[in-house]
């Protein structure tokens, strides 16, 4: 299988994609260039991509592997890929995790969850499967007890623990709390968030030897985006030529950005990817160029669309759909999601504006309430992760609207901010 040149892609989708093809309805016949195509608006596409009367899969699902994404809304989406498509995303990342540090030999575990139609673990085991070198798979799973992990990991000698930051910390804890260490470990490849310097310094204490890596940048709905790049930044990342073509865009215009150092939306293209096809979707992140010319990009926190708070995704119609169901007096004038970090855990804070003179603390607490009980009932992963001690419970915080950030240039409600510090 391979990768498809993208007019034939642009061509074939158009032709059998009842979504893209709307979406491209005004376009000239032989357009082939991706500046001249819209970029796919997420909450279109989750709506179009149903399944029952689905608009953008190609073809009826006959043979596919399906898996569980976040989408845009708190209603589960889903990512379908042929068994070939699938085989490709693997063995692409696979070559990536020997440039994040994979060496012949290597016992690795795969601590990433597994079930329900999640993809991380399966994704990881098959990637290793598909990696050119030998290496040795410990399929233990991010929900096995630490009671069982860590002796797991200290029969087999693990040399690589392969986890969300989350699930790293947690292990890292219990092993420091029981007083050990584990000298064996190398590499500690974390994936699906940002890993910050408090964890850092909790992973140190109970892996000594270890350094920790970025395992590559990808997701299962927008796929392939980077390979690890070797380096004190474990945020660079390379872009998955030829499988993937990234784009960072202006975030008020929508123009590719060219020059080094300017921030923007990264949105990507999949060459290889015709089943549900994956053409300017924008993956949920900003990003800088930091080598244009080698297509070495810095990750910089999660776009508009949507952020991670510990292991949760959460999005800006997440909390909008919260507010629009709680608020039944219509007394909600705006809503931002404001990501924070304190005590070594993220926490979600809901800053709501409400209008002039409406200060009743009493109410508003009612509110808040309401809200916090919506939210968490449409991500209940997020209440989950507040029991485990992941992340604090979320808050809610009352401005003015005129209290809420706006893009400095266009005015437009900045609907995520991201104010945690990152390294």
């Amino acid at each position: 299988m391979s990768v498809h040149p993208l007019s034939d892609l642009i061509r074939f989708t158009r032709h059998n994609s009842p979504f893209y093809s709307a979406l491209y309805a005004h376009l000239p016949a032989g357009t082939d260039r991706l500046a001249d195509l819209p970029v796919v608006d997420q909450n279109a596409f989750w709506a179009a991509n149903t399944l029952q009367d689905n608009t953008v899969l190609t073809a009826p699902l006959g043979e596919a592997v399906v898996y569980k994404t976040g989408g845009t809304t708190g209603a589960p989406k889903f990512s379908c890929f042929t068994r070939e498509e699938w085989r490709e995303f693997v063995t692409a990342f696979g070559q990536g995790l020997v440039e994040a540090g994979l060496r012949p030999g290597h016992r690795v575990a795969d601590l990433f969850y597994a079930g329900e139609l999640y993809a991380s673990f399966l994704f990881v085991l098959d990637s290793l499967a598909h990696a050119p070198v030998d290496n040795v798979r410990l399929p233990i799973g991010g929900a096995a007890p630490l009671e069982t992990t860590v002796p797991t990991l200290e029969d087999f000698g693990a040399q690589v623990v392969a986890a969300t930051p989350t699930t790293l910390c947690r292990l890292a804890e219990h092993v420091v709390a029981t007083g050990r260490q584990l000298p064996s470990v190398e590499l500690l490849f974390f994936g699906g968030e940002a890993l910050f310097d408090d964890q850092r310094r909790l992973l140190a204490a109970a892996f000594p030897h270890a350094e920790a890596r970025s395992l590559g940048y990808a997701s299962v709905d927008a796929g392939l985006l980077g390979r690890p790049v070797p380096g004190p930044d474990p945020r660079v990342h390379r872009v998955f030529s030829p499988h993937t073509v990234v784009e960072i865009l202006d975030e008020t215009t929508d123009e590719p950005i060219e020059e080094e150092g300017r921030a923007g939306r990264v949105v990507v293209t999949q060459l290889f990817r015709r089943l549900m096809p994956v053409i300017r979707y924008p993956a949920g992140d900003r990003a800088e160029w930091t080598d244009r010319a080698a297509g070495h990009f810095r990750i910089l926190g999660r776009a508009e669309e949507g952020v991670r708070v510990g292991p949760v995704s959460l999005y800006s119609q997440d909390a909008l759909a919260a507010v629009a169901a709680a608020d039944t007096d219509g007394r909600v004038m705006g809503t931002q999601l404001v990501v924070r970090r304190h005590e070594g855990r993220d926490q979600l804070v809901l800053r709501l504006a409400t209008a002039p003179g409406d200060d009743d603390a009493a109410e508003l607490e009612v509110l808040a309430k309401a809200v916090v009980a919506e939210l968490n009932a449409a991500r209940p992963l997020y209440p989950d992760s507040v029991d485990a001690g992941y992340v604090h419970p979320m808050t809610v915080e009352w401005a003015r609207h005129s209290d809420l950030v706006v893009n400095s240039r266009s005015g437009k409600l900045v609907r995520v901010i991201d104010e945690r510090p990152t390294a």
